[in-house]
């Protein structure tokens, strides 16, 4: 379990930048090249909720993709915030 795990009501509002963080942090985790699933990021957040966070966690990662820090993919394939179904989230390579 990730050191930035924590448990969070439904009815606060969504903190998108703490999600953000956590995505970055787990993908740095994972390494270079390798991918994880948003439900990894939503039960590291609230394991007892996590299907709830699901849409929050999307949400959090594409808005990382359009910033250039992570990269979305679908089938191995970098897709948009458009994709419907089950999608990869990665560290951006470095140049």
């Amino acid at each position: 379990m990730c050191a930035a795990t924590v448990n969070h009501e439904m009815s606060n509002p969504v903190p998108q930048f703490a999600i953000r963080q956590l995505i970055l942090e787990l993908a740095m985790q994972r390494g270079p090249g390798k991918t994880l699933c948003p439900s990894e990021v939503a039960r590291a957040w609230d394991s007892a909720a996590w299907r709830a966070w699901m849409p929050a966690v999307r949400e959090a990662a594409f808005a990382l993709a359009e910033e250039g820090r992570v990269v979305i993919t679908q089938r191995g394939r970098p897709v948009d915030r458009t994709a419907r179904g089950p999608i990869r989230i990665a560290l951006k390579a470095t140049q």
